[in-house]
């Protein structure tokens, strides 16, 4: 005989049914706010929660650089060296998004970001200055390709410019000690701007790694036609190369070998005319100039969007436009909607191109 006590599914089911009624009663007595609302505010990293991570420490890493230590929460489903991951802050009552490359070793219970401070760059300002220890910030999982297959080749380059460095840098961390045969090739300023200068100089100092420095106040920029010089075996070698958009045209004209590329900003076409964009949903018109993305510009004037890499790659921030024109900053060309049309376009690389009408 079967009995309650014996019965797996009859005690689930019970348990189920107690845990609603608790919820329910939660719910009245809550009312108008959700129980998980009040979770929030004491276990903001509980599993089932959105997504966010804990500041536990920023470091400086030069003069303009920073590292942001993260402990996310039991949703995080890890990542792999190289990619990158989306950040949500609340600067001035308006949520920011932007993506950065994970510098950080998988399986170590934090993560770590490296941002460099852009010119007018309201997020990475904020992550410099005004971010501390304790706050949260909203996380989204992991993506990107730019990554090292398992096993990785025995022989490897990393050509990297700038903050070009980061997602190489998850890479090196990860694998140093098993990678057979690495070089790194670096362009940057001078050498104390070089992010990571340090840990990569005694990399090399080991025998972990062969470290080019190319320091462009003194030696200028790195000549990719000249590459072969300071790496001989240049055909051998898989590559992977991060960095300005200028040095990555330069590799991708040039090379004949396996190159993997990763941009952290898209290339531009010549810009065109602007115009007016309405965000129905909210009634904001602003005027726009022929090089301001619409997402931008709604986050400028706050309008939330929905928004991923910003590069016009994970087609995160499509949007309808109900009418007008804009015109995509990569190509140049120009997309028209009439009332009723439907048309789907990105507004991370779109821009005005006359009067517009978003549905946002």
């Amino acid at each position: 005989m079967t009995t309650f006590a014996s019965d797996p599914r009859a005690r689930q089911s019970l348990r189920d049914r107690l845990r609603d009624r608790v919820w329910q009663v939660a719910a009245a007595a809550t009312h108008p706010r959700d129980p998980a609302d009040y979770l929030d505010m004491f276990r903001p990293l509980r599993a089932g929660a959105d997504l966010r991570a804990r500041v536990v420490e920023v470091r400086a890493e030069t003069g303009n650089a920073v590292t942001v230590v993260l402990r996310p929460g039991a949703a995080w489903r890890g990542h792999r060296p190289g990619q990158y991951v989306r950040i949500g802050l609340e600067v001035d009552g308006v949520r920011l998004w932007r993506s950065y490359s994970l510098t950080s070793a998988p399986g170590e219970g934090l993560i770590e970001i490296t941002a460099k401070a852009v010119p007018d760059g309201v997020v990475s300002a904020h992550l410099a200055q005004d971010l501390r220890p304790g706050q949260l910030v909203h996380l989204d999982q992991a993506v990107g390709d730019f990554v090292l297959p398992d096993p990785a080749p025995a022989k490897i380059l990393f050509v990297t410019g700038g903050s070009g460095i980061t997602p190489v840098m998850g890479m090196l961390r990860a694998g140093i000690g098993r990678l057979e045969d690495a070089v790194l090739v670096h362009s940057e300023a001078n050498a104390d701007a070089v992010i990571f200068g340090d840990e990569l100089r005694e990399y090399a100092a080991a025998g972990h790694l062969r470290l080019v420095e190319q320091h462009t106040d003194t030696q200028g920029r790195l000549d990719v036609a000249a590459l072969a010089d300071v790496v001989p075996d240049l055909a051998e070698r898989e590559t992977w190369a991060c960095g300005p958009a200028g040095l990555l045209d330069a590799l991708e004209e040039q090379w004949s070998g396996v190159l993997h590329t990763e941009r952290f900003r898209t290339a531009l076409a010549e810009p065109g005319e602007g115009g007016s964009v309405t965000f129905s949903a909210t009634g904001t018109t602003v005027e726009l100039d022929g090089t301001t993305p619409i997402l931008d510009a709604g986050e400028q004037n706050g309008v939330l969007m929905p928004s991923g890499c910003r590069m016009g790659i994970c087609f995160s921030c499509v949007l309808p436009l109900r009418s007008g024109s804009v015109r995509d900053l990569r190509t140049g060309e120009v997309t028209t909607a009439a009332p009723g049309d439907g048309v789907l376009v990105q507004t991370c690389i779109s821009a005005a191109a006359g009067t517009c009408d978003i549905d946002c």
